[in-house]
């Protein structure tokens, strides 16, 4: 019988921890024991989110809702 690999992170919580950090944070610590690939995923993600986020919140600031 094979076993399906519950660790690894779902392309919806993937998208969601990219796209608002905190969540990908929340993910980290809930998953970081259990489950370490899930965690690392989500916490990567948030990661990346942060710099994306800056630069899409001065780029609306500055040019789009002038």
């Amino acid at each position: 019988m094979e076993t399906k690999n519950n660790d690894t992170l779902s392309k919806f919580w993937f998208m969601a921890s990219n796209t608002v950090p905190p969540i990908g944070f929340f993910l980290f610590f809930k998953h970081r024991n259990r489950h370490p690939n899930k965690a690392r995923q989500a916490l990567a993600s948030a990661v990346i989110g942060v710099p994306i986020a800056i630069a899409m919140g001065y780029i609306m600031n500055a040019y789009l809702l002038k």
